[in-house]
């Protein structure tokens, strides 16, 4: 089963993540839960980058899914350049997109995925609608 990205979302983030030999398995290929630490790793910075950090103390966001679909085999050595999208704001939810290429194939997507994410109150773990601040991110 593949998962479809949506055509209509918001390029929101992308950076640059090094391929490290150790993110390889014993086929020579980047191990699959690899890919989900890439996606973790352009989410949390993007969410750094406009003051949407976790706070266990307060509110944030979590994750309540997430996919990958594997369209090509990366190996190191590399650069990813990881693009991270938004779309589909609700009350307390929006889903987050990535597409990973290799920096020396750019356009040629290697995997792309997503999560849905729900902004919480830590203490309370109940949803609490979206800041405004975030709405107007998303």
């Amino acid at each position: 089963m593949r998962f479809e990205i949506p055509e209509d979302k918001k390029l929101v983030h992308e950076m640059s993540i090094p391929i490290r030999w150790g993110d390889m398995d014993a086929m020579g290929h980047v191990n699959n839960t690899s890919y989900f630490r890439y996606f973790e790793t352009v989410r949390i910075e993007w969410m750094h980058s406009i003051g949407a950090a976790p706070n266990p103390n307060g509110e944030g966001p979590v994750i309540v899914n997430a996919f990958c679909n594997f369209i090509k085999q990366l190996e190191f050595p590399g650069t990813i350049l990881a693009k991270h999208y938004v779309a589909n704001p609700g009350r307390s939810s929006f889903d987050t997109f990535m597409t990973l290429e290799r920096s020396d194939q750019p356009g040629v997507v290697y995997a792309n995925g997503g999560a849905t994410t729900v902004w919480i109150d830590f203490k309370a773990q109940r949803s609490m609608p979206l800041p405004d601040w975030l709405r107007e991110q998303l």
